[in-house]
């Protein structure tokens, strides 16, 4: 027909979101992180306990970064001893509270009060939770777990050499990788010692110390060598594979995007490979296609599929920090409010509106900056990932635009504080 035109489709406005929404809000992990599975959002965890009865304390970081933080946190959930949270900042992103030196000297995370006793160091944290509440597994100190306690700190050693250390050349590289290699064997030949995925036959403490830096480990290799370690080592794929079954690990892994950019102002700086399949996976990594696969077609980061509500988990988080996500984006709250309503409608119902033009920037920065799993799950930042790239390829100005690159000696782009005093608690509940 003559003189006919396409009319852009609209996104869903602000009500029409939070009515999709309202279904994951309803869930018992939205309404309770007390009491629901593992969730870096709860302030207490009760397993079905009154709050008179916890002796616990734990302090651990905002994001959820910290792993000596995670090791406790993990031990805490899989014993189901009641305790309570508070988050502190830690020092690559943001201030941290003087109340948390004055309490702490130094700052260090995690600290623990159990029965008004304050114990810092996380193996030492260990040590007294097991005497207190009885070791899961073999002990702390049994001749077993102190012989891989010792091998966890080797393959630390390594990883952080072949990181850490720039390279001269490929030989250089390639020594790092063997120093590694040779740790990252043992750990395998560890773990098929006994019967099962796990160290010593069964989920124990030992398993636990290697969890956060096996995690980060797995990322960083990925991301700045092009390395995949759950490839290579069958016996450290079923060992994660079996980890992935818990709702306990679940509730505290993160992802390859969000430990790839957190870990540079921790350890001193990260050093790529530069070889074509470091440069292919790190690409991939920070701007998709997600999810990442990597022959023979497993998935380097979770053996998980992505369950039903990771959509719906994504959209209620973005609706809770509304407010602070549109202030605090490079193109302002009313530069934003549309480009993010575009890729949310996207997200929820599959239905694409194209942006205004010069909206590629400021989409591509909140893609950039989804933290996992402070944020939300790994599928859900998927999601939501997903969404934000796809929409602001449609940008009609210059879809290749990106955001601010993210900083490599701090993170103070990531700093909690405006989003706790600005959570939107009437769009998306309390958490």
């Amino acid at each position: 027909m003559a003189g006919s035109f396409s009319v852009p489709l609209e996104p869903l406005d602000w009500a029409e979101l939070a009515a999709e929404a309202a279904p994951t809000l309803a869930t018992p992990a939205f309404r309770d992180p007390a009491a629901g599975p593992t969730s870096p959002q709860a302030l207490w965890r009760l397993f079905g306990r009154p709050e008179g009865e916890v002796r616990v304390t734990l302090y651990r970081d905002h994001h959820a970064w910290c792993p000596y933080c995670q090791k406790v946190w993990l031990w805490l959930e899989e014993q189901q001893i009641p305790y309570r949270i508070r988050k502190v900042t830690m020092f690559c992103y943001g201030q941290k509270e003087p109340w948390y030196t004055d309490l702490v000297r130094g700052g260090m995370l995690p600290a623990l009060e159990l029965d008004g006793r304050l114990i810092t160091e996380s193996d030492r944290i260990l040590e007294a939770l097991e005497t207190t509440f009885g070791p899961l597994g073999q002990v702390m100190n049994a001749r077993e777990t102190l012989s891989l306690r010792q091998l966890e700190r080797q393959l630390f050693r390594a990883w952080c050499q072949w990181l850490c250390v720039p390279s001269r050349g490929a030989q250089e590289e390639a020594r790092g990788q063997q120093g590694f290699e040779r740790f990252a064997e043992r750990f395998a030949s560890a773990l098929s010692a006994d019967p099962g995925a796990f160290l010593l036959g069964e989920l124990g403490t030992a398993d636990l110390i290697f969890v956060p830096y096996l995690e980060r480990m797995n990322a960083s290799l990925a991301y700045y060598k092009g390395y995949l370690l759950r490839e290579r080592y069958p016996a450290i794929d079923r060992w994660f594979q079996a980890l992935e079954q818990r709702a306990t690990y679940l509730g505290t892994q993160s992802d390859f995007h969000t430990h790839a950019h957190d870990l540079p102002p921790q350890m001193g700086g990260c050093y790529a490979s530069g070889t074509p399949q470091q440069k292919d996976l790190a690409q991939r990594i920070d701007a998709g296609p997600w999810p990442l696969v990597a022959p023979p077609g497993s998935d380097p980061e979770t053996s998980q599929s992505e369950p039903p509500e990771a959509a719906g988990v994504a959209l209620a988080r973005v609706l809770r920090h509304r407010d602070t996500l549109l202030a605090r984006n490079p193109l302002g709250r009313d530069g934003l409010d549309r480009p993010l309503r575009c890729a949310l409608t996207l997200l929820i119902s599959g239905r694409e509106c194209p942006p205004p033009a010069g909206s590629a920037q400021g989409l591509r920065y909140l893609r950039d900056r989804i933290s996992v799993p402070r944020d939300m799950p790994l599928h859900a930042a998927r999601r939501l990932r997903r969404s934000l790239e796809a929409t602001a390829c449609l940008d009609p100005a210059d879809a290749t635009a990106q955001g601010e690159p993210i900083p490599v000696q701090h993170r103070r782009d990531q700093d909690p504080s405006p989003f706790l005093a600005g959570a939107n608690f009437s769009a998306a509940g309390s958490l």
